[in-house]
């Protein structure tokens, strides 16, 4: 595999992840309707039961939500965007993305790291109400790390190829 394929075959790689993500976040909106609209007509009415799983999935809906939008956050490069200095040049860019990719690594490793702890002390456990295994919840913490490392590492092999003036 020469140089001039390999970023074509990860950057194809890296956007149909980013449009499965686009897709699950999509799905995971459109269920999360579900339980809280149950909630919230069982509060009000004696049509519907009390269901108190439903806050449950709610919750782990909710936190999947959020770690996929951070996950495609990143990769719009929407995420950790700070307006400091003005409109710079593109190297001077380049740099400033290097630098500030190089803290989006330390962090998406820390995710990774203990991510996996945090998953693997869930691995056996299961949620009180819906009776749903917690490493499903806490899964979302390892792989939004693996994520950010995907789409940062495009994102900084863009910011070298700017300093090297292929770009």
């Amino acid at each position: 595999m020469t140089d001039a394929t390999a970023p074509g075959v990860f950057r194809r790689l890296s956007a149909a992840y980013a449009r499965l993500l686009s897709a699950l976040l999509a799905i995971s909106v459109l269920i999360i309707v579900i339980p809280v609209s149950l909630q919230i007509f069982s509060r009000y009415t004696a049509i519907i039961p009390h269901y108190i799983w439903t806050e449950e999935l709610a919750r782990f809906l909710l936190v999947w939500m959020v770690m996929i939008g951070a996950m495609l956050a990143l990769k719009e490069g929407i995420h950790f965007i700070v307006d400091v200095f003005p409109r710079l040049s593109p190297k001077p860019a380049a740099i400033m993305d290097l630098v500030s990719g190089s803290f989006i690594l330390i962090f998406a490793l820390t995710f990774v790291w203990w991510g996996i702890e945090f998953t693997d002390f869930a691995w056996f456990r299961e949620s009180e109400l819906a009776e749903l295994p917690l490493w499903l919840i806490h899964i979302a913490w390892p792989i939004l790390g693996v994520t950010w490392l995907l789409f940062n590492g495009e994102r900084m092999w863009d910011a070298v190829a700017t300093l090297r003036g292929r770009a």
